[in-house]
């Protein structure tokens, strides 16, 4: 379906001052107009709103039947005919033309220029004769390369732009023949090309190719689809059955047929490429891919045949990579990168465009109330003329750019209109006898001519026409006038200034909250979206207008999604982001006048602001603002209120009002505890402890840990990318200090927080700098070992404790608040705390230590170090701070190198510093593989200790009876007699020697 609008799309007007009749004319670049009748060309200079000026004019070979411009290059080509045979030729250099009788170089295509004349054409204009072996029936050119594709009747033939190089500052623009594509069962009537992608029109047939490069350069070019063949030999044969079954009476007429993709290779039409390059590195293709293929078949629904139901308007229409809708990037022609393409073409009455990059696709169908005579697509808009009207009509290519361009569009952070919305005719402008059509830049070339209407004697009917084979009409034959003509420029407005007529005219619709107020402003947001797709033609100023433009749409659709009811409302969330309102910018625009008592708040509406309560922690509501909130989420989503009361945006609101509205809510059917726990965050900013506290009691730990999973703000919040903790969480940690750990793990469990983030919550909490450690931080850490998180990372997790037991032994100091868990505690919880070995015990009983908390964390790390999942190694370069002078350093020193099995050191050490917990340790760790220390490293330590005396002479003593009675039991008496000092008192090692002698025949 069509909407009509009547707006104004068209500006200014101006006459073309041309001297004859044209008979073709062109446009293209910044501001060339060109215009052939006769055997001459007319060249103008269109610049905005000023007149059209003669620039040049040149002569032709003959009468011009094809005229197109391309931009790149800079040069006009045209097919001209003369004495009954056609021409191709190139118009190059042609700005340097400044008189008419000025000299002009002729030469044919690929001529290799001597090197007298090269500088000649540095100021006069070349003409580059192109011959062919068929005629050409038409031409294209494309707009990213220049090279130029002609059309005959059984084959394209494709000239590539190159440029012969004269010097560092000066080149000759030439051509190449490259590349022939045989196509056979379709005759060109219009081609369109555009990169490596060939459009092929014929009078009911249309079909897209695509050439595909060829990734080595010695591979075979030719492509032979055998397929396809015998398709088309097929189809040759029916035609010829046809032909001669065919009779006066009877036209046979092949049924319509659309072939999207692969399935358009069953079309019939034979393809073969032929290299023709002479350069190697020219040879840029070497395979067809099939896009699409459409037939029409003629309408036979009247009783009129009708010789003129005919396609028209073929075109294929780029749009460029843009970066985004903010570059500042422009884009030469060099640098152009084809982001889409689109393909329009149209029948007398109806027109399609289908997008052919990636997947092809039919976008919109455009239904014309009049019988059309020609149309041009420009990325804005498709410009219709027929006999009397100049149609304006949206397109949707800009919609579908978008998509390709940006993979966030359809997502909660862009939106843009659908590419399925219905097309609309902005405006019908009447002009007499319109009898052609072109497009460049913002200007429309039109040509009109008045034509003296014939007039039949009487109207005879329908069937009566048909029915006289042989007959002919007679017409009145008006009086000899000549034919009134003109060649109009007509002005497209500012796509801001057509905007801003759209958005006036879309408040007629904003009463009545219908989909037509979304639908025009979608047109507008469009019309400004794809003028800043081609930003290539903007000026800077007019770049920021149009983003202020296009910031303004976005606000105005989300205005329309948020106030209508409809299956689309969530799209006011990416729309009002796109706009740059801030959420109080937004709240002013709401209507809160209430209708009927009672006022109805529409989804879009609330979807938008309860994601931006998520999502924007930065912006404060005001008082009164913050209240119209939570009384809109009372009356529309209620079970919403406690997360909406926690947001940091809603800082300012009342909290009078806040507790008001919780006391109202029926807690039935969602979480109790959410809003219990809200309660308590409230009273404590109303500063009623009381009331806080018993709402704290009215659930289990447990539940309560369930409600800040729920919702987390309760506790964290974000304030410009730093944590941020609530007033309840700092109220926690006097009051509750456990119940605040176990929630943040509940947190971390439940991936609502990070581990860093975890650890920076901590330490802002209880107000420590980035540096220091507080005891809450480590009883968090203990906490996860106990609770054994899966994402958490072991290793580091026991260093971090390590560390900072190490840190507090080292400097004695002692914990800034009482640990939440005991050494036993934590042995029994978790089983990364291992049991402290009891030759420990031993070690650390000589040394009374004054503080329980510095005990505390001494048994901590030793039973860290005995446990099984701690990496000894890693720890022990972070040692040093522990001095061995202290019983404390000793321990967790000897327990590292005992884990390291560095036994004989530990040895010597405790010989040396604690002879007491010698046999302990001995007897704990001298096993199995270990056990002949005993004898090796104990027993001779010992014997040798015992000899020099001394103070610990006793010690020594006692350890040495130990160890004998130990190794008696192990050795064999050969081997007991070998281990034994030869100094020794023999008195002294008989008894040992008697139990080793006698044990074998006690056993």
């Amino acid at each position: 379906m069509v909407q009509l609008y009547n707006l104004h799309p068209f500006g200014s007007q101006q006459v073309v001052p041309c001297k004859v009749e044209p008979e073709r004319f062109c446009g293209g670049g910044p501001d060339a107009l060109f215009v052939a009748a006769g055997c001459k060309v007319e060249a103008f200079a269109v610049a905005g709103q000023e007149l059209c000026q003669p620039r040049c004019t040149f002569s032709t070979l003959g009468r011009v039947l094809r005229l197109v411009y391309s931009e790149a290059g800079d040069y006009l080509v045209a097919i001209e005919e003369k004495n009954k045979a056609t021409f191709l030729r190139a118009y190059v250099n042609w700005r340097s033309k400044r008189i008419e009788n000025s000299r002009v170089c002729i030469r044919m295509v690929g001529h290799n220029l001597e090197a007298p004349f090269r500088e000649t054409f540095r100021d006069q204009m070349s003409i580059v004769e192109m011959p062919l072996s068929e005629a050409p029936l038409c031409i294209s050119c494309c707009p990213v390369k220049g090279d130029l594709l002609v059309g005959c009747t059984n084959k394209l033939v494709l000239f590539s732009l190159k440029y012969q190089i004269i010097n560092e500052e000066f080149s000759v623009l030439d051509f190449e023949r490259s590349l022939i594509i045989h196509i056979h069962n379709i005759t060109p009537v219009e081609i369109s090309f555009c990169v490596s992608y060939v459009a092929v029109m014929s009078d009911l047939e249309v079909l897209i190719l695509k050439l595909e490069s060829n990734p080595k350069n010695g591979e075979s070019f030719n492509h032979h689809p055998h397929k396809t063949n015998n398709l088309a030999k097929q189809a040759e044969g029916i035609s010829n059955e046809t032909l001669q079954s065919e009779s006066d009476d009877f036209v046979i007429c092949q049924k319509p047929m659309e072939l999207l993709g692969e399935k358009s290779e069953q079309s019939g039409i034979s393809i073969t490429l032929e290299s023709t390059g002479l350069d190697d590195e020219k040879i840029n293709y070497f395979h067809v891919q099939h896009l699409l293929y459409r037939r029409f078949a003629p309408d036979i629904s009247s009783y009129v045949l009708s010789d003129d139901i005919k396609l028209h308007s073929l075109q294929l229409l780029p749009i460029y990579q843009t970066g985004s809708l903010t570059s500042d990037r422009k884009n030469s022609s060099q640098e152009k990168e084809l982001l889409s393409l689109f393909c329009f073409f149209s029948l007398p009455h109806v027109g399609y465009l289908y997008m052919v990059v990636k997947s092809v696709e039919l976008m919109s169908i455009y239904q014309y109330p009049e019988r059309s005579q020609q149309a041009v697509l420009t990325p804005q808009f498709l410009h219709v003329i027929t006999s009397n009207n100049l149609q304006c009509f949206t397109v949707r290519c800009s919609a579908a750019a978008a998509r390709e361009e940006d993979p966030y569009v359809d997502s909660t952070l862009k939106a843009c209109p659908p590419v399925s919305m219905d097309v609309c005719a902005l405006r019908i402008q009447l002009f007499i006898g319109l009898k052609a059509i072109c497009h460049f830049k913002n200007h429309i070339i039109l040509l009109t001519k008045a034509d003296p209407e014939a007039i039949p004697e009487r109207r005879e009917s329908p069937k009566k026409l048909l029915s006289r084979k042989g007959t002919s009409v007679k017409l009145k034959t008006p009086p000899v006038a000549e034919a009134g003509w003109n060649l109009y420029i007509v002005n497209t407005i500012s796509p801001v200034q057509l905007y801003k007529e759209m958005v006036d005219y879309s408040n007629t619709y904003k009463t009545a909250k219908t989909q037509s107020c979304i639908h025009l402003l979608s047109e507008a947001h469009l019309l400004v979206r794809a003028a800043l797709m081609d930003g290539s033609q903007l000026e800077p100023g007019e770049k920021a207008e149009l983003l202020d433009a296009f910031k303004e749409s976005c606000g105005h659709l989300g205005d329309c999604y948020s106030r209508l009811d409809t299956q689309y409302s969530h799209l006011a969330l990416p729309y009002y982001k796109m706009s740059g309102l801030s959420m109080a910018e937004v709240l002013a625009r709401v209507d809160w006048a209430v209708e009927d008592g009672s006022q109805k708040y529409e989804r879009g509406l609330i979807f938008y602001i309860n994601h931006s309560l998520y999502e924007n922690p930065d912006e404060e509501l005001s008082e009164e603002l913050a209240a119209k909130v939570v009384q809109m989420f009372h009356v529309a989503e209620p079970k919403q209120l406690p997360h909406i009361l926690c947001s940091p945006t809603m800082k300012n609101i009342n909290p009078v009002t806040a507790m008001s509205y919780l006391r109202k809510l029926d807690t039935s059917g969602f979480s109790s505890v959410l809003v219990t726990l809200t309660k308590a965050a409230v009273a404590l900013k109303m500063g009623d402890l009381d009331m806080h506290r018993n709402e704290m009691k009215s659930h289990s730990e447990m539940k309560l840990v369930c409600g800040f999973i729920l919702e987390p703000r309760l506790l964290i919040q974000q304030k410009k990318g730093q944590i941020v903790p609530t007033e309840l969480a700092v109220h926690l940690k006097e009051t509750q200090p456990g119940l605040l750990v176990a929630s943040v793990l509940g947190l971390q469990k439940n991936n609502k927080i990070g581990i860093e983030e975890a650890d920076s919550f901590f330490k802002v909490v209880c107000g420590k700098d980035e540096d220091t450690i507080p005891q809450l931080l480590v009883d968090f850490w203990e906490a996860q070992l106990v609770a054994c998180l899966p994402d958490v990372l072991l290793q580091e997790l026991l260093f971090k404790l390590t560390s900072q037991y190490i840190w507090r032994l080292s400097k004695r100091q002692c914990p800034d608040t009482t640990p939440l868990r005991t050494s036993e505690d934590l042995i029994n919880a978790c089983s990364h705390y291992g049991l402290i070995y009891p030759w420990v015990n031993v070690l650390i009983s000589s040394d009374s230590l004054a503080d329980k908390n510095y005990t505390e964390d001494l048994f901590k790390l030793q039973s860290l170090i005995c446990g099984p999942s701690f990496d000894i190694a890693s720890i022990v370069p972070f040692l040093e701070p522990l001095s061995e002078d202290t019983v404390a350093g000793l321990s967790v020193q000897v327990l590292c190198r005992t884990r390291l099995k560095e036994y004989e050191q530990c040895i010597d050490t405790l010989l040396e510093r604690c002879p007491e917990a010698i046999i302990p340790y001995a007897n704990h760790e001298l096993k199995e593989e270990n056990r002949i220390l005993w004898w090796k490293k104990l027993l001779p330590e010992l014997c040798q200790r015992v000899k020099c005396g001394g103070e610990k002479y006793q010690l020594y003593l006692s350890s040495l009876k130990e160890t004998l009675s130990i190794v008696a039991v192990e050795l064999e008496l050969r081997d007991f007699l070998n281990v034994l000092p030869e100094d020794g008192t023999a008195a002294f090692f008989l008894p040992y020697l008697l139990y080793c002698s006698r044990k074998k025949s006690l056993t």
